[in-house]
């Protein structure tokens, strides 16, 4: 296992992270077994580096790497968790919602706390609420260790954000296609030089990236070494100074199986010329080809209509990535569940929770108009 420090607090971190927000399912809830069988195996084999968060699969998240972390694996890791900020309304709130984490995880204190998906307004209200006095009150008490934030805005909003504090870390989306999107590799330059260790969120883009349309496994297929799109995915970002741990949403044990192949890698690769001339021709085929480039996230559900949203734009631009195909014959099957774009009332609750900032209600008109044409 690839073996990474954060900077400034001497905390030492496995390369790879298990992000249990993609979890095994079965029957509509978490695979417990499944799940706590998983997250052990990664650790027993050099994973030291566990993310959950208070809304993950229904707050049941948290519940299940409690247990997970039992029988002495809770000593073995770095744990973070998030503050839901949507769901604060007074300062007395965030030490609330922290101590329930806690009981939920079954543990004393966490090693991360994260401002959970930092956008400028999210932010104004952490300011608002006294954030710092939060953390620092937190910490006094032995309940965290060290400040973070988890974001989604632009490059202007995460500078102000990464500059109006002490943090200890910052969790940023990065991958292949988003370079120039919301922190942008400047951002995680402004961090590596500020000595903020950064923890990279959607190295797959929702697994857009592990999937990649005939074009982009003709161009992998012509380099002289082997890898699978996933490895070269995550090879993207664990050889980018000021990365420290890459989080990945395992959901089947063969999954991690192969994410521990993949980072069992020698410490100071990096990436040549040629490298980032495939990369670039790698993201401008899938920007060429895709049209939402949704996550699967999930955080735009429940619709209040019952759209099921990341289906619909998950399968459209999947169809997209296989030639072109028509999406009609998949957008029927959502439309005879009545989930399809024409419940869509456009009360736009769905895009100001979306982490990507997608302009849901209008893609959902296109790709409805278009399926029924």
């Amino acid at each position: 296992m690839l073996k990474t420090t954060f900077p400034g607090i001497n905390v030492g971190s496995s390369a790879l992270g298990f992000g249990c927000m993609r979890l095994p399912m079965a029957d509509g809830k978490i695979d417990e077994t499944e799940a706590i069988r998983m997250i052990r195996h990664a650790i027993d084999n050099g994973v030291t580096y566990i993310d959950t968060a208070y809304p993950y699969h229904g707050g049941e998240s948290e519940v299940l790497v409690g247990k997970a972390l039992k029988d002495g694996y809770r000593e073995k890791v770095t744990l973070a968790t998030k503050l839901p900020m949507w769901l604060v309304k007074t300062h007395e709130d965030m030490m609330r919602y922290l101590d329930e984490q806690l009981a939920k995880l079954q543990v004393d204190y966490v090693d991360f706390y994260l401002l959970h998906a930092m956008d400028a307004g999210k932010f104004r209200l952490a300011k608002e609420l006294d954030y710092q006095r939060f953390f620092a009150e937190a910490m006094a008490q032995g309940k965290i260790r060290y400040p973070a934030f988890s974001f989604h805005d632009d490059a202007k909003t995460f500078l102000n954000i990464l500059n109006d504090y002490d943090w200890k870390m910052c969790q940023v989306q990065m991958n292949i296609l988003d370079d120039n999107n919301q922190a942008t590799l400047k951002g995680i330059q402004a961090a590596h030089e500020k000595g903020v260790g950064v923890v990279v969120m959607e190295p797959l883009r929702g697994g857009l990236l592990a999937n990649p349309p005939t074009e982009v496994v003709k161009l992998y297929e012509s380099w002289s070494v082997r890898r699978s799109p996933v490895e070269w995915a995550f090879r993207y970002l664990y050889t980018m100074p000021g990365v420290v741990t890459i989080l990945s949403g395992m959901s089947t044990m063969e999954q991690v199986q192969d994410n521990l192949r993949i980072f069992d890698v020698p410490q100071g690769e990096s990436l040549t010329e040629a490298d980032r001339r495939l990369y670039s021709e790698v993201k401008a085929t899938y920007m060429a080809c895709t049209k939402t480039r949704c996550t699967g996230c999930r955080y735009c559900q429940p619709c209040p209509m019952g759209v099921k949203i990341p289906n619909i734009f998950q399968g459209y631009d999947t169809t997209l990535l296989r030639h072109g195909g028509s999406f009609k014959e998949g957008y029927g099957r959502i439309a005879a569940e009545n989930a399809d774009a024409s419940r869509c009332v456009g009360c736009r609750k769905c895009e100001r929770a979306c982490p990507q900032q997608l302009p849901i209600v209008q893609y959902l008109k296109e790709i409805h108009s278009e399926c029924q044409a």
